[in-house]
């Protein structure tokens, strides 16, 4: 689990393919403090396992659904990317819950400076966007990001200049193709909501079971009932 507050812009020093998935080496160095091999680091937000390392560099085998699912198969030597390393129980959760599970790709369309603030565009699938909300949190590249607005399958996001100088964000040019993983709290509401006799177990008696509303609740929701 990640929190989506970059620690690092590490470089792509080595990038092979093969038969299935792919070999990346990041070089880096303040992810590599204490990390260990078995690992968990966030590569663009793609949670990564740490294979091997060195002094500079952590080495980790990226998967066929990886490479299918998100920007890594592009990705080339010299590249920047962003890195953050798995959270840990005494961490501080200064962004949202990351999985490091990317959920589709999207793309950027534009940036807008306003004075030292910045807002950047990006288009997403029209399937993902039931997920985006307004004021909601949303990952691009591993960067915990919150939604300024919506529109359709269109979203923008409010950067200060303290993330926008301090992730890859001010490297990205219109059209560029960026990792997004949308906010899980809305992936859980939709499975609760969705049951396989599609009838929602939110209801009143779910309601009340778990003291969301009252009897008192309840008997004025029948007094006005009646009274209709």
């Amino acid at each position: 689990m990640f929190t989506g507050i970059v620690e690092e812009i590490g470089i792509i020093k080595g990038f092979t393919k093969k038969t299935h998935g792919a070999d990346i080496i990041v070089g880096c160095q303040k992810v590599l403090k204490d990390t260990v091999i078995g690992d968990s680091i966030a590569i663009n937000g793609c949670c990564q396992t740490v294979v091997a390392l060195d002094d500079y560099t952590f080495t980790a085998n990226v998967s066929d659904e990886t490479l299918k699912i998100s920007t890594m198969e592009n990705l080339q030597i010299g590249d920047k990317v962003n890195l953050e390393r798995a959270l840990t129980p005494t961490s501080r959760m200064g962004g949202h819950i990351v999985q490091g599970h990317i959920d589709c790709k999207g793309k950027f369309l534009r940036l807008e400076k306003l004075s030292n603030f910045y807002n950047l565009t990006f288009e997403i699938p029209h399937t993902e966007s039931k997920y985006v909300v307004y004021k909601g949190s949303i990952t691009v590249n591993g960067t915990s990001l919150t939604v300024a607005d919506i529109n359709d399958n269109i979203f923008k996001v409010a950067v200060i200049p303290h993330t926008f100088q301090n992730t890859t964000l001010y490297t990205l040019k219109n059209g560029d193709i960026v990792n997004i993983e949308t906010d899980i709290l809305g992936k859980y509401i939709e499975k609760f909501l969705s049951v396989n006799d599609n009838k929602s177990k939110l209801n009143e008696d779910f309601l009340k079971e778990n003291g969301f509303i009252s009897v008192s609740y309840t008997h004025l929701r029948a007094h006005e009932t009646c009274a209709d």
